[in-house]
């Protein structure tokens, strides 16, 4: 049976990437790429998402592109900026068995992505891989 994993990602990624957390899983998989509008407080507050949007179609995009020329079975979407809402409303349509979330080091980490990874385990109930990226 074909694996679904849903990918959360803030910056765009590589099959070989997705391997390193998944294995070689990845490579019979099918994949939706899910990239939140992720954005600083201030924007957040003004509700300026514009920027945020364009930035997460962007990630989803060259994530779905870069895992298509590695072989695997990707399709892609752009959440809400709250991570955790942007599994959600995938998790609506695509029952995945496992979730991957790529989160940004500790040096460039969103205020947003902090400790989603532990809070999807805990809301979902799937299992949660986490992904670091420089």
């Amino acid at each position: 049976m074909t694996k679904k994993i849903i990918a959360l990602v803030s910056e765009p990624i590589s099959g070989d990437a997705l391997r390193s957390a998944v294995g070689s899983d990845a490579d019979d998989a099918e994949v939706l790429v899910v990239a939140p509008a992720l954005n600083s407080k201030f924007k957040f507050l003004t509700s300026d998402p514009d920027e945020a949007i364009e930035r997460a179609d962007k990630v989803q995009e060259e994530t779905v592109e870069r895992l298509d020329e590695e072989g695997i079975d990707a399709a892609g979407d752009t959440g809400e900026s709250d991570p955790l809402l942007a599994l959600q409303d995938a998790l609506q349509t695509y029952n995945a068995d496992e979730i991957v979330v790529v989160v940004h080091g500790e040096n460039g980490q969103n205020w947003q992505e902090e400790s989603v990874a532990e809070r999807a385990q805990e809301r979902f109930g799937k299992p949660v891989k986490q992904l670091v990226v420089e």
